[in-house]
């Protein structure tokens, strides 16, 4: 079970009582907000991406934020092709409703979007579609397996 690999691999920075798990889904940005109590912006998601290589990336970003194509394309020389339905719980090792950059396969390279900076804390999910963990931004960036660095790849998020 994934949450259970999160779980132990949060161990190693004493970060797995952080964890929360709710009776309710949390598996989109909107149930995760009300699962935790929090504004949906605060959500912070992790999208996963094929480059033209085929490795898998993930995108952690704000709940408000969306990907910006033309940014993306700027840093990573390819349109933007998220993984399909099919394809991401065997290329990253969390399904659908439970990505996270946590415990994750080898070789999937983490990238934190800026929309995130705005906040204290903000809650990422933790392996289960169910589940979540509040982090700091250095806290995210320390746990965060394979982290490569803090990039600008989204919109939507300035506009409040």
């Amino acid at each position: 079970m994934a949450i259970e690999k999160v779980r132990e691999y949060l161990k190693q920075f004493n970060m797995e009582p952080k964890i929360q798990e709710f009776e309710t889904s949390s598996a989109t940005v909107e149930l995760a907000a009300q699962a935790v109590g929090c504004e949906p912006k605060r959500i912070a998601k992790t999208l996963s991406f094929k480059l033209t290589d085929g490795s898998a990336i993930l995108i952690v970003c704000a709940g408000d934020a969306k990907v910006d194509n033309p940014k993306y394309k700027a840093y990573f020389g390819t349109k933007a092709k998220m993984l399909g339905a099919d394809e991401v719980e065997p290329m990253i090792g969390h399904a659908i409703g439970g990505v996270c950059p946590f415990g994750i396969n080898d070789g999937v390279k983490v990238y934190l979007d800026v929309s995130l900076k705005r906040f204290e804390t903000f809650f990422p999910a933790a392996g289960s579609h169910n589940s979540c963990i509040e982090l700091t931004c250095e806290e995210l960036e320390k746990t965060s397996k394979s982290y490569v660095e803090w990039v600008d790849l989204c919109k939507g998020w300035q506009e409040e």
